[in-house]
C-alpha cells in the first residue's frame, strides 16, 4: 500500500505540491493524472525518496521509501526509461540491478523474457536503443525484485499498439496477484481501460479522486433547444445551474426539471434525456482546467 498524508513541497516560491493525500491500494490499480506540471512527477519522487517532502509524509507498506530493507525487493520504480546508463548493455542494467539486490543472474533472463527483449537486442547498449526498447528495460529493472508495489510514471510511451496491449495485460494480472500498482500516464484511454481506482491532481493539490465508477458515472441531464441562450436563461431563473456541452447543455438535476423550467419560459426542445456518463478525458479536462494552456495559444493565435 501506499499512503501519502498532506504532502506538499515548494521550490522557491513556487508550490509543487500542496497538501496531498491518498492511498494506493493492494489488488488494484491506481490511475495517477494530472496536466504538466500539476505535481505528479514531485509526489511520485517523494514518494521514491528521491525528494524529500517539506511537509507531510509519504509511506510505502508503512515505512518511508529510505527506511525499507533492500527497497528494490519490495517497491519496483519507473521514473524516467532514459535514465539508464547509456553506455551499458541492456543486459548489464539488469546484471547490476540483480547484484545490487542480491537476486540471481537467473533472474536477468527471465525479465528479459518477460519484457520481450532478445538474447541479441540485451547486448546492444542503451544509447542505441529505441524509446520502447528503453521502456521495456526499464519495466524489466522495475520488476526484477519481484515487488509488492510498483510506482510507474508514463510506462507505455513509445511502445506500439501490440506493446500498449502487453503493458496493459501485465499490469492488470500484477494487481489480481495482490500488488499494489501506481500508473501516471497522459494515455487516459489507456488508464481508463485498466485503472480501479483515479486520483486527479492539478495545480498541486487533488481535485477528484475516488473509484472508476464513482468518478465516471452517469448523472444529470443532458439538452438542446432551437435558442440555447434562451434555454440557459429560462434555467438560470428557475435555479438550475447548466454548463455548456457539446451543441446543448448539461444540468446535473433530473430530466424533469429541465423540461420544467423550459416549459415555465415556453423554451422549444429539440433534446432532451439523461447525460451520458462523463468519459476519462472530458472529467479529466473539466477538473483541470485552470492548468489548459491550450485555450491560451487559441485565443493568441485568433489574434495574432
Amino acid at each position: 500500500m501506499i499512503k501519502l498524508e498532506n504532502v506538499s513541497k515548494k521550490y522557491g516560491a513556487f508550490t509543487a505540491v500542496d497538501g496531498v493525500s491518498f492511498v494506493a491500494q493492494p489488488g488494484r490499480v491506481t490511475g495517477f493524472l494530472g496536466p504538466n506540471g500539476a505535481g505528479k512527477s514531485t509526489s511520485m519522487r517523494i514518494m521514491a525518496g528521491l525528494t524529500p517532502p517539506d511537509a507531510g509524509s509519504a509511506t510505502i507498506g508503512g515505512l518511508r521509501y529510505h527506511d525499507i530493507p533492500n527497497p528494490g525487493r519490495h517497491v519496483g520504480v519507473l521514473l524516467d526509461a532514459s535514465a539508464q546508463h547509456a553506455g551499458r548493455t541492456g543486459r548489464e542494467v539488469l546484471a547490476l540491478s540483480a547484484l545490487t539486490m542480491g537476486l540471481p543472474d537467473s533472474r536477468v533472463d527471465e525479465m528479459l523474457a518477460m519484457v520481450g527483449l532478445t538474447e541479441a537486442e540485451s547486448k546492444r547498449r542503451v544509447k542505441n536503443y529505441s524509446l520502447g526498447m528503453r521502456q521495456r528495460l526499464g519495466i524489466a529493472a522495475s520488476l526484477m525484485g519481484d515487488p509488492s508495489v510498483l510506482i510507474l510514471d508514463e510506462p507505455a510511451n513509445g511502445l506500439d499498439p501490440a506493446g500498449i496491449r502487453w503493458m496493459r495485460g501485465l499490469l492488470r494480472s500484477y494487481a489480481a496477484e495482490g500488488g499494489t500498482v501506481l500508473l501516471s500516464s497522459h494515455l487516459l484511454h489507456e488508464v481508463e481501460m485498466i485503472a480501479d481506482d483515479m486520483v486527479l491532481i492539478g495545480r498541486g493539490r487533488i481535485v477528484a479522486q475516488g473509484t472508476k465508477q464513482e468518478l465516471l458515472q452517469t448523472k444529470g441531464t443532458f439538452v438542446r433547444a432551437l435558442d440555447t441562450e434562451l434555454l440557459a436563461k429560462a434555467l438560470d431563473s428557475a435555479g438550475v445551474t447548466a454548463v455548456p456541452s457539446g451543441d446543448g447543455l448539461r444540468a446535473e438535476v433530473d430530466p424533469v426539471e429541465v423540461g420544467r423550467a423550459a416549459a415555465a419560459a415556453d423554451v422549444v426542445l429539440t433534446e432532451l434525456r439523461p447525460a451520458d456518463g462523463a468519459g476519462l478525458e472530458e472529467l479529466f479536462l473539466q477538473l483541470t482546467a485552470d492548468d489548459a494552456r491550450e485555450d491560451v495559444a487559441i485565443t493568441q493565435g485568433a489574434h495574432a
